[in-house]
C-alpha cells in the first residue's frame, strides 16, 4: 500500500514507468550531478540514482521513491548533458563510427516492515553503436533542440535514433529506465505482484 514516487521530471522516465504501473507521482530531485574525483561512471550513476531517491524521500517518508540516472560512457569518460553546441559537437564526434556504453542505475528507497529506511538497486549496462555522422548532421540535430538535455547529447528514442546502428542490451535502459530490472525491484519491495 505504500505510495510510489518517481524522483524525476523526465517525460521519458514517466512514460517508461507508466508501462509498469499507473499508480505513481512525480517529484523532481534537485541534486548536484557532478562527478567526484576517482569516481567511475558506474559509481557515478549508482550514487546519483540513490541521491535522487533520498532527496525526494526526505519530503515523503512513507513513500517508496524511485531514482534513476543514465550515463553515456566513451573511453571511460562520463558524458553528461551538453551545456552548448560546442560541447554537443565534441560529444557526438567522439561517439561517431564506434561503440560506446550507456549505464543506467535505479535505486528505490522505501520504509521496510519495521519502518526503517531500506533500499534496493540495480545497474544496467548497454552497448550502443553509432554510425558515421557529419558535422552538418550534428549541427542540424542540435537545431532540433533534442540534444540539449540528454546525456551524451542524443536521444535514442527520438531523432538521435537515426545515428544508432545497433545495441547490445536493454533499449529501455538507454532511454532512461530499464523496464525488466525496475519491475523486479518493484516486485521485491511489494509495489508490484
Amino acid at each position: 500500500n505504500m505510495p510510489l514516487i518517481l524522483a524525476s521530471a523526465s517525460s521519458r522516465r514517466v512514460e517508461l514507468l507508466s508501462h509498469l504501473t499507473s499508480n505513481f507521482e512525480c517529484h523532481a530531485a534537485n541534486i548536484d550531478e557532478s562527478q567526484k574525483p576517482q569516481e567511475t561512471p558506474m559509481q557515478l550513476a549508482q550514487r546519483l540514482s540513490y541521491q535522487k531517491a533520498v532527496c525526494v524521500r526526505n519530503k515523503f517518508p512513507a513513500a517508496a521513491v524511485l531514482g534513476s540516472d543514465t550515463i553515456v560512457v566513451v573511453d571511460n569518460d562520463a558524458l553528461g548533458k551538453p551545456l552548448n553546441f560546442n560541447q554537443s559537437i565534441r560529444m557526438l564526434q567522439r561517439l561517431c563510427n564506434r561503440w560506446h556504453e550507456v549505464i543506467t542505475a535505479v535505486s528505490i528507497v522505501y520504509p521496510n516492515k519495521s519502518g526503517e529506511t531500506a533500499h534496493v538497486s540495480c545497474c544496467v549496462q548497454t552497448e550502443v553503436q553509432f554510425s558515421a555522422v557529419s558535422d552538418k548532421q550534428i549541427y542540424d540535430y542540435w537545431q532540433t533542440g533534442e540534444p540539449r538535455d540528454k546525456a551524451g547529447s542524443y536521444a535514442i528514442q527520438g531523432i538521435g535514433g537515426q545515428f544508432v546502428t545497433q545495441i547490445k542490451g536493454s533499449y529501455s535502459a538507454v532511454v532512461g529506465l530499464p523496464l525488466a530490472e525496475t519491475r523486479r525491484l518493484l516486485v521485491d519491495i511489494g509495489i508490484l505482484k
